[in-house]
């Protein structure tokens, strides 16, 4: 004889229908704990301390990272590396390269002279500074002619040369180079109204004009007078004491200066 189907007729009941309606505020705690609710809601369930444990372990494994690390990353001895120290690597390695960039660029654009272009500019650094160096010496050398010997070149000397002349009334002579002409002014004994003039040589070249001219007395002939000698620059030109006065030198004769 079959047996009947036994039918429950207790009503069924759903979770939801226990709960309140107005779902009551979570604590801030670290651990959750569920409310408290009718025996039958709490039925096959954990304990609410076992079951806020739970839960969370749960939370957290949920949370963790299924992104596989990089296969870099995996590889033995290489470190992984943050994102604030990747950003720095990149903006270093940014850095370098235009660094090097830039020092390309200078070494492409520097200028490269060939040793003779080099040789060429310091003979002519050279030669520039000797033309001034000269240039100046020769303007200090004319100034300082000017403060002795004026405009023109005047040279004034006493000297007892035997004529009508002593000591105590010595001749007086006057060198004069005017326009780049020597002359020479003899006042014997200091007497102007027997002055003599002797002509002497003619200078040529430019700048001679100031050319200062001098005068020298000395023994050149052995004959125990003094003799005058014209100095102009390196030119030596000289006058015999002869008879009262002053001469040219003759050919062949022998002076030494």
């Amino acid at each position: 004889m079959a047996q009947r189907a036994r039918v429950n007729t207790a009503p069924a009941y759903d979770e939801d229908d226990f709960d309140d309606a107005e779902p009551v505020r979570i604590p801030s705690s670290a651990l959750h704990y569920q409310r408290l609710a009718d025996v039958r809601a709490e039925v096959g369930r954990a304990p609410a301390d076992v079951q806020g444990l739970g839960s969370q372990r749960n939370y957290r494994a949920s949370n963790r990272s299924t992104i596989p690390p990089r296969r870099s990353a995996t590889q033995t001895g290489i470190s992984v590396v943050h994102g604030s120290r990747q950003r720095e690597a990149e903006t270093g390695t940014d850095e370098i390269a235009i660094r090097n960039t830039d020092q390309l660029i200078g070494t492409i654009f520097r200028p490269r002279f060939h040793w003779t272009v080099i040789l060429g500019m310091a003979t002519f650094t050279m030669l520039v500074g000797w033309v001034l160096l000269t240039m100046v010496a020769n303007w200090w050398q004319v100034t300082q002619d000017d403060w002795h010997y004026g405009r023109p070149r005047t040279f004034q000397v006493d000297m007892v040369v035997g004529h009508n002349d002593s000591a105590t009334n010595p001749s007086h002579f006057i060198a004069i180079n005017l326009q780049r002409h020597i002359e020479i002014i003899e006042l014997p004994g200091g007497d102007s109204s027997r002055a003599k003039i002797y002509t002497g040589p003619t200078l040529v070249g430019p700048g001679q004009e100031l050319a200062v001219v001098t005068l020298t007395f000395k023994d050149v002939n052995g004959d125990r007078k003094l003799d005058m000698v014209v100095n102009v620059q390196d030119s030596h030109f000289v006058f015999i004491n002869d008879s009262g006065q002053f001469r040219p030198v003759r050919p062949g004769e022998n002076v030494q200066i």
